[in-house]
């Protein structure tokens, strides 16, 4: 199984903090799993021009790629002015409308103000149900207070990570035998 991690921002440090903790902890429950961890700052991604994303080149290239190529994708997004950032939007914009599908996408959101999850519920849920993702429900909504000096303190968010890790992990499962046994059904 290939779970990719996105930090789907260029600035800021908790989204890519939260991701570490929760790469960490894929590759310590679920070792068998091949695990890529890809921040968005550290990649020089092209704004999206209605090409096909296989037409894009270099980093560009690699990100959609390995988005495409993965089972399950943890998307991690800092909530700015009240949105999803521009950086993320494109990796959208970029991705052919069904990119999603067949794929197991859960999200964990950091943010300054315990109102920001309406973000998740407004913006984000309907663009990754648009593009035909499997939707973990339960997504981790972490605030400014549980952080210090690029660590999470808080105990609870911690155990959160693992949950949403496990729930990931076990419905990514669940999807790929429903659909071997679908398939299975087929005689040709």
């Amino acid at each position: 199984m290939k779970v990719v991690g996105l930090s789907g921002s260029k600035v800021g440090t908790k989204t890519r903090t939260a991701l570490d903790y929760t790469i960490k902890s894929v590759t310590e429950n679920y070792p068998a799993t091949q695990t890529t961890l890809i921040d968005l700052a550290d990649f020089d991604i092209q704004f999206s021009d209605g090409r096909n994303y296989l037409e894009y080149e270099g980093d560009t290239k690699y990100v959609l790629q390995s988005l495409m190529e993965a089972d399950a994708i943890i998307m991690g997004t800092p909530i700015f002015q009240a949105s999803i950032p521009a950086t993320l939007k494109n990796i959208f914009d970029l991705l052919p409308e069904n990119a999603f599908r067949d794929k197991v996408v859960s999200m964990l959101v950091t943010a300054g103000s315990p109102k920001h999850y309406l973000i998740v519920e407004q913006q984000l849920k309907p663009i990754l149900g648009y593009m035909k993702a499997q939707i973990v429900q339960t997504y981790l909504f972490i605030e400014e207070k549980d952080f210090h000096r690029k660590e999470i303190t808080n105990d609870d968010v911690l155990f959160r990570i693992d949950r949403l890790v496990e729930d990931t992990i076990l419905l990514t499962e669940t999807y790929k035998q429903i659909r071997e046994a679908k398939e299975a059904e087929y005689d040709f």
